[in-house]
């Protein structure tokens, strides 16, 4: 099965997404509005099937042929010698594009966990060299979501091969999202162990280190890391939403096909939710318990520990010192270090004492947290901000003077500790505005809980900017906030280009509500 296939998953992604990129910077650098109409401005996931290249799925008849070299569904032979392309409307065949490619990728990403199985989790080497617990954590439940991809495309299959036009993949994706995908949940909220245990075994075993690389090195891997093909699941969960939003931004409004694959988008976003839920949960969990070891508290205790509780942002500041500041501006003691722990319900103030601990000598709860940015002030009041508590742990109002190292600290500390302080670009959430926008062109890692880990061609509204390197965005596709190097992104400097976006944006989001709405009202009945 997949035998033929070109490319691996990897590969595929990454060259689909990079086509995505060119396709809106060429759309960005048109300023002819003749040129940049809305039929054909739309960024597309469809688009970037021009990468594919002899991917097709595994038993499709239309795609037998292994020394096929087709671009597009409109490239394939039978269907160029059918005849349909000439009495299929534009955007018709763009629709057709946009679900030939959700088949071909699944074809792509089945040859990958194909190959992580086969090449890697099957070999006999490396069996003999983990534990059976060990290979557990490593591939924890990847049989299962293999056997789930390949049901699914099957069934994919099974309905190109019906018809060369294709009548709708979303009412397939839907089933296979409520039924069967519930074991991406469990592949991906091991992935906190899984990252772990593979580091330790790299570090212990040198036969398990040797073994990988040279498997690695094998021409079938095409240069790609074992660690590529674990973190597979994940990022075919969510590209699989992404190009479900393709086919609804380009159906027929309040057609059959809208509403399956409104449906489908609903259920792969709740399956995505609790995919990223689920890593959430594993490791905050350890690092409420980590904490908790390190604080000492000077004032009454406060319970650290909690289900709903996690760790938004830690770090040190510096407090000016007390009422008698203005005597000691030319000091070197202006300013003392203190140390922050903020969580998503608690601000917990301390002091660093020996030992790597903590002594706690404020806190408040974070819905009674006030920040106000100091203006003009010169240069040693540089990137100072007034954090408020409205009632401290003797409830009584306290405030803090603090400086922050750099000015894009400042404001992600301010952004944190008051999120509802309204930011420099209005978000898109108003739907009042035409936001900046940017387009991530080098995928980003989040390095702190307050950052947002972006993949190639994400695209975000800008809500703040710092003049040191930093913006905090709020990315279209699920609405997820957070603060990236600016070094990642192009902005997008068409207004009809961002125009279109927010239109795409605004109608799976607000079909997605409306049919809550409908459900609602259904229930309520």
């Amino acid at each position: 099965l997949c035998s033929f296939l070109g490319l691996l998953y990897q590969e595929y992604r990454d060259k689909s997404t990079r086509e995505e990129i060119e396709t809106r910077r060429l759309q960005d650098s048109q300023t002819d509005p003749e040129e940049t109409s809305p039929s054909e401005e739309t960024p597309s996931e469809a688009e970037p099937t021009s990468t594919v290249e002899n991917k097709a799925p595994p038993q499709i008849n239309l795609l037998r042929n292994s020394n096929s070299r087709f671009n597009l569904w409109q490239d394939l032979p039978e269907v160029q010698s059918s005849g349909v392309l000439s009495i299929l409307q534009p955007d018709e065949i763009k629709l057709q594009e946009a679900m030939f490619e959700l088949v071909t990728s699944e074809a792509s990403y089945y040859k990958s966990l194909n190959l992580l199985v086969s090449h890697f989790m099957e070999n006999e080497r490396l069996k003999k060299i983990l534990h059976q617990s060990e290979a557990h954590i490593l591939f924890s439940n990847v049989l299962d979501v293999m056997a789930v991809s390949e049901r699914f495309l099957l069934d994919l299959e099974q309905r190109v091969e019906e018809n060369i036009v294709i009548s709708d993949v979303c009412d397939i994706v839907y089933q296979h999202t409520v039924n069967h995908f519930s074991v991406y949940i469990t592949y991906v909220s091991n992935q906190t162990y899984q990252e772990r245990a593979y580091k330790q075994l790299l570090q212990d075993k040198p036969a398990f280190r040797e073994v990988i690389s040279q498997l690695e090195l094998d021409p079938k891997c095409k240069g790609l890391s074992f660690s590529s093909f674990l973190i597979l699941p994940f990022q075919r969960i969510t590209r699989l939403k992404l190009l479900v939003q393709n086919i609804l931004k380009k159906v027929e409004e309040k057609s059959d096909r809208e509403s399956t694959a409104l449906d489908a988008h609903k259920e792969l976003e709740t399956v995505v939710k609790a995919c990223n839920e689920g890593v959430r949960k594993m490791s905050r969990t350890e690092q409420m318990i980590s904490i908790q070891k390190k604080l000492e508290f000077k004032i009454k205790s406060v319970p650290i520990i909690s289900h709903s509780r996690w760790l938004l942002k830690q770090g040190e500041l510096q407090q000016m010192n007390g009422p008698k500041t203005s005597r000691t501006l030319r000091t070197k003691k202006l300013f003392r270090e203190i140390y922050l722990f903020l969580f998503n319900d608690l601000l917990v103030i301390c002091r660093q004492i020996p030992g790597d601990k903590y002594q706690v000598f404020d806190s408040a709860p974070r819905g009674l947290l006030r920040v106000e940015e100091l203006e003009d002030q010169g240069q040693s009041l540089a990137n100072v901000f007034i954090l408020r508590l409205l009632e401290n742990a003797d409830d009584r109002e306290a405030s803090y003077m603090l400086k922050a190292s750099s000015q894009s600290e400042m404001k992600r500390w301010m952004i944190s500790l008051a999120p509802n302080r309204r930011t420099k670009f209005v978000s898109f959430t108003s739907r009042l505005v035409d936001c900046p926008q940017i387009q991530c062109v080098h995928p980003y890692v989040a390095q702190q809980p307050d950052e947002l880990s972006l993949e190639l061609a994400d695209v975000l509204n800008i809500l703040d900017k710092t003049d040191d390197g930093w913006i905090f965005g709020e990315r279209l596709h699920d609405q997820e906030r957070g603060w990236f190097p600016s070094s990642i992104g192009e902005e997008i400097l068409n207004p009809k280009i961002r125009a279109q976006n927010l239109k795409e944006c605004f109608r799976v989001h607000k079909s997605d509500d409306s049919q809550r709405r409908k459900l609602g009202s259904r229930n309520r009945q």
